[in-house]
């Protein structure tokens, strides 16, 4: 992790694979334009009230969409990743740096693709304070320095936060569209979270909303926490979120989004969040490469309405994947990293084992007058790239109201960026994919490994357990239990026949009697 106590930090080799990744989405946000950074006023000496965030949310919504102008000087416009990196913020640049109060906050320099400008400002003993940009505070490598009084302004931030006591280090990163990333004790960049998603993978476009401006709550010193506002801007809506943020083993982001639409809203993404999955032990055909697995995330894992665990493997598709798990009050959801062993990726660079899974909790929602304690009906969706690059973060998930968004409407939702997700419930776990040809035709031969206490549990006979397992269409072949106790492992080996289908819902739990031992496995098999 980068150290940055009273000092900016130098640039790592993760944040090209970041910058690159976020390249591609970040095209379809330079609109052209001549709205101001800051959109309505909000600036030094006022006092400041978080609703006043919702209130400019409200009264931009009510206006047509200006774009941000995203027009850069030279160089910056111009400039690559190795140029970028060279533009580094000084130590009287670094917000709170050596106060004491285990957050310092380091201003972003705009260029490469990050063009957008955001307003950043300080709240401090209730207080606004804008974040002025001066060249001084910058050091720009063999770039020329912008001309003295030009203000080329910030795209984000990057926050540095104690845990557990120690200096200050790398903890999250707001910058590009309305991406931002956060990580837990001891962990790697990885998986991006989305402040709202609209349209993805529609034949007419995504839309990328984007941030237009923070205000970030100066922590008192020993609080642990720190609260963010953010004002988000796009096309067909505009929002407001408050963050509470609280780093640690599990870095915990307490987040309340209202939304405000432009339009009526029929395909919006909350919660969203992407990851990158190149290849992995489910799907190496055609690949030629010497690690045994490339991703950072491994799988969807769901905690429905209802209770039921399910895992869901993530892949890298020959043709681009939609699925919708329908539901009613999701108690949860997310993008997860398993695989946790440096011998599953033996990659000394990305050190994939170090990435964060992200969890997502829904707290509530609420209308005009119309409160909520879940989310009410939808769906969580899962979006399934074809890539061929490990910087390409090629699946999505997020959950879809069942209904189009057409009125100001508030979620509230907790996000744990972990190491594993909390509170699961007491079932074995999927703890391996395997997939590969199998005896003759079009047969493919799994194998599926569930890790748990649950299926050797007192009074069970591991050697009685049995597979429930399904498939629509297609047709299972020679079904086996391999009961593995002294690993507290269950193997469940199986083909499937696809016929002449090219796609088939798989699912299966194993089960003592008619009791449920393991979570539910589900997959999608296509060519």
């Amino acid at each position: 992790m980068t150290q940055a106590p009273t000092a900016p930090p130098s640039r790592t080799a993760l944040d090209r694979r970041t910058v690159l990744a976020l390249a591609g989405g970040l095209a379809a946000t330079t609109a052209a334009g001549a709205q101001p950074t800051e959109p309505a006023p909000l600036s030094d000496g006022q006092r400041f009230d978080p609703g006043q965030v919702v209130e400019l949310a409200r009264a931009l919504a009510k206006k047509p969409y200006a774009a941000p102008a995203a027009d850069l000087p030279d160089p910056f416009k111009d400039i690559t990743y190795e140029q970028y990196i060279g533009v580094r913020a000084q130590p009287q640049a670094l917000l709170w740096a050596g106060e004491g109060r285990g957050f310092v906050v380091e201003p972003l320099h705009r260029g490469f693709v990050f063009t957008t400008p955001v307003a950043l400002h300080a709240v401090e003993d209730g207080v606004v304070r804008r974040l002025a940009y001066d060249r001084n505070r910058f050091t720009f490598g063999k770039l020329k320095a912008p001309d003295e009084g030009r203000d080329i302004g910030f795209s984000g931030f990057r926050l540095y936060a104690s845990f557990n006591g120690a200096q200050p280090t790398d903890c999250a990163i707001f910058q590009g569209a309305s991406f931002f990333r956060a990580l837990a004790a001891g962990q790697s960049y990885g998986v991006t979270a989305r402040a709202l998603t609209l349209r993805p993978a529609e034949a007419k476009g995504e839309e990328f909303p984007l941030f237009r401006a923070f205000w970030l709550e100066r922590p008192g010193p020993g609080t642990g926490q720190i609260v963010i506002h953010a004002l988000v801007d796009s096309e067909s809506a505009t929002a407001a979120l408050r963050m509470t943020l609280r780093p640690g083993d599990a870095t915990i982001v307490d987040i309340e989004a209202t939304l405000c639409p432009r339009t009526a809203l029929e395909h919006v993404g909350i919660a969203g969040m992407t990851g990158a999955y190149l290849f992995g032990p489910t799907d190496r055909r055609g690949v030629d490469d010497a690690r045994p697995a490339a991703h950072e995330v491994d799988g969807l894992q769901i905690r429905n309405g209802w209770g039921e665990a399910i895992w869901r493997p993530v892949q890298n598709p020959e043709t681009l994947q939609i699925s919708a798990f329908m539901d009613q009050d999701p108690k949860g959801f997310g993008l997860i990293q398993r695989a946790r062993a440096y011998a599953d990726y033996q990659d000394d660079v990305q050190r994939w084992e170090k990435r964060p899974s992200l969890w997502i909790e829904p707290l509530g929602s609420w209308g005009p007058g119309v409160p909520q304690h879940g989310w009410g009906a939808g769906a969580v969706q899962l979006i399934e790239i074809p890539s061929e690059s490990e910087v390409n973060e090629n699946v999505l998930a997020y959950w879809r109201p069942k209904e189009p968004v057409a009125k100001e409407t508030a979620f509230s939702y907790r996000q744990f960026w972990c190491w594993s997700v909390p509170g699961a419930p007491p079932l074995a776990t999927c703890s391996g994919t395997r997939v590969g040809k199998g005896a003759a035709g079009k047969r493919r031969l799994f194998l599926v490994d569930f890790t748990g206490e649950a299926p050797f549990a007192e009074g069970i006979d591991p050697n009685t357990l049995q597979a429930a397992l399904h498939t629509a269409p297609g047709s299972i072949l020679r079904p086996r239990v391999y009961p593995y106790p002294e690993r507290k492992t269950v193997r469940v080996v199986f083909e499937l026949d696809p016929g002449n289908d090219t796609s088939c819902e798989l699912r299966l739990i194993v089960k003592a009697g008619d009791k449920p031992v393991t979570e539910t496995w589900l997959y999608r098999w296509t060519p």
